[in-house]
């Protein structure tokens, strides 16, 4: 069974329409050790499948309109983060404490890109913002000690697992026995009646309005995703915990977004909840529970809601409750080990992770909406980054064919003005016959619109 057909699979989706995707396969896209670009090319395939599905279902068409999945295209939207310029200017990816570190008995990887990250890493380490420093104290300590002291500070380090070891692991064995693709129905909710699609271009989500809570990258590729298809999102983010801009300016097209404090505007909440066609969150497991953010807490107060979830480790096991980014995951699943050298860790030429997740979320969503229009009932759909990293590295065979080189990314990048300033982007890799090419409007300044809908 190919990348694609095991997506599309999970996704509950009919078989049969998998006649409708094509590909360009480019040799050279996404080289790793790892079958990344296979992986990458069934996420964005499976997505837009699901949207020609959705499509096809609103606009009354009488077959899906055919699918067509570009390896150049996949490839460079899944470093998109690497190809900004904004107003020619680079952007800031990884922080200078976001990197791996040798131990005493091997290494880890921290994260501390955002300032509360590097003020408690520092705070578990006992030490000043200096790299010489932290670098000269982790080579004394062990790699699972600095794990432990920094989670149990609020900060994020992970010490290098092999497969095996992770395998081993609690949180490992709780991964492996998980579907790629968590999907429930969570009540007999009426159908929801969409409009019928009518213009040009198709697009699938026109009219759905999605309530954004997710941060960094896989949960806002999946919302950049429907926002590139039509639906209204709104990106709400708590005052207190301010983006990086680069990152927002990446992930932000098509999207409005507004600050709101779910305990002290809790009301205004409630209003967008009412009229909410879609939930989407990307905290850690049980982050957001106070609020009522639960699926069945949400598919209670606005029947028929999809509610899609995101997190790094998974809502179960020992890990559960850990915070996680896509370097921290390969690093802990042996991704990391196998990428790497017997000198020193790797990773993986992409936060393919991040992305490929983004676009299994995305097509979820469109799915629980084709499903919904039949069956009715709220939906959930679940996804975590260590699964599809056992995905990547245990369930998929690579590929052998090539029929195209890939010279680099220039023929899928765009430039346009903004809010933010002049961007050079890359363009979407979801692609069907009829269906959009770029996203209507470019990012806006984070927290910068009003907590309303459209």
């Amino acid at each position: 069974m190919t990348a694609l057909n095991t997506a599309w699979s999970a996704l509950g989706g009919d078989s049969a329409l998998l006649a409708r995707v094509s590909a360009v396969v480019r040799e050279g896209a996404l080289r790793a050790r790892l079958p990344v670009r296979e992986l990458a090319r069934a996420c964005a395939g499976a997505c837009a499948l699901a949207a020609a599905e959705l499509g096809a279902r609103r606009s009354g068409a009488g077959q899906v309109p055919a699918v067509r999945v570009d390896d150049g295209a996949v490839a460079t939207a899944f470093v998109s983060e690497r190809h900004l310029l904004l107003d020619g200017r680079a952007p800031v990816t990884f922080a200078p404490l976001s990197r791996f570190w040798r131990t005493a008995d091997g290494w880890v990887r921290t994260h501390a890109n955002y300032p509360h990250h590097r003020e408690r890493l520092l705070g578990a380490l006992g030490m000043p913002e200096d790299v010489a420093a932290v670098e000269s104290a982790l080579a004394e300590r062990r790699a699972l000690e600095v794990e432990e002291a920094v989670y149990a500070s609020g900060g994020l380090a992970v010490a290098l697992r092999t497969p095996q070891e992770w395998a081993a692991h609690g949180q490992g064995a709780a991964v492996a026995r998980r579907p790629l693709v968590e999907r429930e129905r969570l009540d007999a909710a009426r159908a929801r009646v969409l409009p019928p699609l009518d213009g040009s271009p198709l697009l699938p989500a026109a009219g759905v309005r999605v309530l954004d809570l997710t941060r960094v990258i896989a949960g806002p590729v999946a919302t950049r995703t429907l926002a590139l298809l039509g639906a209204d999102v709104l990106r709400v983010d708590a005052p207190r915990l301010p983006e990086l801009p680069d990152q927002h300016a990446d992930t932000g097209f098509g999207k409005r977004s507004a600050r709101l404090d779910l305990t002290a505007d809790r009301g205004l909440f409630e209003e967008l909840l009412a009229a909410a066609d879609v939930v989407v969150t990307g905290y850690r497991p049980g982050a957001l529970d106070r609020f009522g953010l639960t699926p069945e807490a949400l598919a209670e107060r606005r029947p028929g809601l999809v509610v899609a979830q995101l997190s790094a480790w998974g809502a179960y096991g020992p890990w559960a409750g850990r915070r996680g980014f896509d370097s921290l995951v390969q690093v802990a699943t042996g991704i990391a080990a196998v990428e790497g050298t017997p000198d020193r860790p790797g990773a993986l030429p992409a936060q393919a992770l991040d992305h490929g997740t983004g676009y299994l979320l995305a097509a979820g969503v469109l799915r629980a909406l084709t499903e919904q229009s039949y069956e009715g009932g709220s939906r959930f759909v679940g996804l975590s980054l260590a699964r599809t990293a056992a995905w990547l590295r245990d369930g998929i065979r690579p590929g052998v064919a090539e029929e195209a080189a890939y010279d680099g990314p220039e023929p899928w990048l765009a430039e346009r003005d903004s809010p933010l300033g002049r961007l050079r982007y890359a363009l979407p890799p979801v692609s069907f016959a009829g269906g959009p090419v770029d996203w209507a409007r470019p990012p806006v300044p984070w927290g910068t619109s009003p907590a309303r809908w459209a």
